[in-house]
């Protein structure tokens, strides 16, 4: 097919198109059956040239007009509920679960990390006078830590514990601009405190007794910051390896589905932050505590891995439904 006359023949009913995308909320009766009926003819030609044509471009915009003309016809949007039932069971859960290896991975390091400070602090009387006096890890191990999550109202607690957690995890989304590179740093860093502190309280003999208080909230807390700074780096690493794609479109299409963990997260911290303000520090006992997190963990996790796992399937990416083909170069 010759596609330059392709686009002569038919660049005046696209640019018709535009025109009454443009204007869709001043039509008239008469615009709006001219508006389907160009959405129809145009879709068709976007057809054609996806299978004659590899001019990225042209089908960039052509297929970003017939998105528009598609949300003009069917009224602009879909219904909320509608949006919402595909962000809880495919945006958010495709994403964070074809992200696994980079999330797992994070994880891992971050554990480990943690562990082994943990076991230096714990067993090197020097660290331990380099972090502070006697007396300061005294008040530290026995009562500051535990005061920490009693000390305040469970309300304004809450919001204080949701804040921190998502401006530590839009942090790690917001560094993907920079290769991801600064989120190992930032990782590491809250890796070290929470070695720090467990190697201080276990060299007290009170390290079951933090384990005891961070597990009801802290399994679910620190799974969302693995999973922010894995889709963070992941988003980096496609600047590197955008493979078989156009660059563009890779960081296009990986962007936009970044932006739904990050709305995601800001629930997951919510329940995180529920969790640290009214089960951490309540009089239920230790082994009940621990349970309420492990569940509510493992149902985060059952949940990401059964919706994410059928997305998959499905082919999605958890990108837009209405996303171009690609980002348009002109």
């Amino acid at each position: 097919m010759d596609v330059d006359a392709f686009v002569l023949t038919h660049r005046p009913t696209w640019d018709r198109l535009e025109s009454l995308v443009k204007r869709r909320r001043r039509l008239s009766g008469a615009e709006v059956d001219e508006l389907v009926d160009l959405y129809q003819r145009v879709s068709t030609h976007l057809s054609v040239l996806r299978s004659s044509s590899s001019d990225a471009a042209l089908i960039g915009r052509l297929s970003a007009l017939v998105a528009r003309a598609r949300a003009a016809v069917t009224g602009a949007h879909a219904p909320l509920a509608s949006e919402f039932i595909r962000f809880v069971t495919v945006s958010f859960p495709v994403v964070a679960y074809r992200a696994w290896r980079w999330w797992l991975g994070t994880a891992a390091v971050f554990l480990a990390v943690s562990a082994i400070i943990a076991c230096w602090v714990a067993g090197s009387p020097d660290v331990q006078a380099a972090i502070g006096t006697p007396a300061d890890i005294e008040r530290l191990v026995n009562h500051e830590f535990a005061a920490y999550y009693s000390d305040h109202p469970a309300a304004s607690f809450a919001l204080q514990v949701w804040v921190n957690n998502a401006w530590v995890a839009a942090r790690a989304i917001a560094f993907s601009v920079l290769l991801g590179l600064p989120i190992p740093v930032m990782l590491f860093a809250n890796a070290a405190n929470v070695g720090v502190a467990l190697g201080l309280m276990f060299h007290a003999g009170r390290g079951g007794f933090m384990l005891g208080l961070l597990a009801p909230h802290g399994l679910l807390e620190l799974t969302a910051v693995f999973l922010a700074g894995a889709v963070g780096m992941r988003l980096g690493w496609t600047v590197i390896a955008p493979g078989d794609r156009p660059r563009a479109q890779a960081l296009a299409e990986q962007g936009r589905a970044v932006v739904a963990v990050a709305v995601g997260l800001i629930v997951v911290f919510g329940v995180a932050g529920l969790l640290e303000a009214g089960v951490t520090p309540s009089p239920l006992p230790t082994w009940m505590r621990i349970g309420i997190g492990v569940a509510v963990e493992a149902a985060f996790i059952a949940y990401v891995v059964y919706f994410g796992r059928k997305a998959v399937a499905a082919d999605e990416t958890g990108d837009i439904a209405d996303a171009p083909d690609v980002v348009p170069t002109t």
